[in-house]
Formats: structure tokens, sequence, C-alpha cells
């Protein structure tokens, strides 16, 4: 698998993958015009996992600050994979990062672990 690394912009979050290490990032807004077209190449990272027999363990880190309506129903089909991988018998770890004191964004993990049957780690960060 190749290094991915998509740099954020006011719109879009940082997008990492490092194959050495198996941790993909997801970090900062997430407000694309085309939050589809944006989230293609997460799920390409993440069929490439799931299809890779030699990948055991992955980490995936959320460390969003803000995300709108569609980019919601984009993180909603990223965690459907999430339990695919989960399915396919790879150890999965998911860091739920938020800011101290924002509930909202907390809550917004709770329910996707919630509707999902996901475990997260809920980790409180003082600031992006």
């Amino acid at each position: 698998m190749e290094r991915v690394f998509i740099e954020p912009t006011r719109v879009t979050p940082l997008v990492s993958f490092d194959p050495d290490t198996n941790i993909l990032e997801l970090k900062g807004r997430s407000s694309p015009e085309n939050s589809i077209l944006f989230y293609e190449k997460v799920h390409e990272i993440l069929d490439n996992i799931i299809e890779n027999d030699d990948i055991n363990e992955v980490t995936v880190n959320f460390s969003f600050e803000y995300f709108n309506t569609s980019s919601s129903k984009c993180l909603f089909d990223v965690f459907k994979k999430l339990v695919k991988m989960q399915d396919s018998d790879k150890d999965l770890t998911i860091n739920w990062c938020y800011e101290e004191d924002d509930e909202d964004m907390m809550e917004a993990g709770e329910d996707y672990a919630d509707l999902l049957d996901l475990d997260f780690n809920f980790v409180e960060i003082e600031e992006f």
C-alpha cells in the first residue's frame, strides 16, 4: 500500500495514511462542496486495508473541529467500512478525539459508536 497525505484546507480535513504503522488519520474541518467526492480516497484506503491479508492491525484517528451534514453521512459510510474491517478479523482501534468542553463532538462520536456497535476510545484534547 502507498502512503497518502492530503493537506487540510479551510473546508477539508487532513487525511493521512501511513502504511508502515497502519494509522489512518482524519483531522480538522469537513464541509467540502462535494463530500462524496472528497471521501472517495478514504473509502479507497479502507477497501485496500480490508482486502490486504498482510495487514492485521489498524488504528484510525478522528479529530474533527467541525463537520457538516453531508460530511456526517460520508463519515457514517466510513464507519460502515470499519465494521467490515472489524468483521474481517483485523485488530481495529478507533480514537475519537474532541476538544475539551466540545460536548457536541463527543456526542457525535458516541452516536456513531452506538449506531454501528463499534468500540471507540474517546480522547479529550486541549485544542487542535
